[in-house]
């Protein structure tokens, strides 16, 4: 893969990340409930620790991005994705994460399946991985807080 297209790639993983932080931050500003803003507030730290790491990669582009494999619950896509409000309940907002997170795996997988480049390739499903890690995070607190039965 050309340099100036591995950075390309990277720049967009990294303004994704970026927005995701700025998205957290402004739920963790608009809900009122303190475990809730604490909650978001850590999901924003996450995405400027992923958005580091991509960072890292950059100018780099013989070094490979590796993120861990984590499984797929696959429990976001039993919910539908709720509208952002202040008075959010735990578990809608932990579902409008999960969503996000969701919606930014398929991106990279559909990216992934549009590439015919190896290395192009490879560095989405590398990306799809990071965000699936993601998303696990968010259906384990999900089940946690919208299930408490299970406990």
């Amino acid at each position: 893969m050309e340099q100036s297209m591995y950075e390309d790639i990277l720049n967009a993983a990294i303004q994704s990340e970026i927005e995701a932080n700025r998205f957290y931050q402004q739920v963790a500003e608009k809900v009122t409930d303190s475990y809730l803003k604490e909650m978001f507030l850590s999901f924003a730290r996450e995405e400027d620790k992923h958005r580091r790491i991509l960072e890292g990669f950059r100018g780099k582009p013989g070094q490979a991005v590796h993120f861990a494999s984590a499984s797929d619950f696959h429990v976001s896509e039993t919910v539908d994705e709720p509208v952002l409000s202040i008075e959010m309940k735990p578990a809608e907002a932990i579902a409008l994460a999960m969503k996000k997170e969701e919606a930014a795996m398929k991106h990279y997988n559909k990216l992934a399946g549009a590439c015919s480049d190896g290395e192009q390739k490879s560095l989405f499903l590398e990306l799809a991985a990071m965000e699936r890690e993601h998303k696990a995070k968010m259906e384990r607190a999900f089940v946690d807080i919208g299930y408490p039965e299970v406990w």
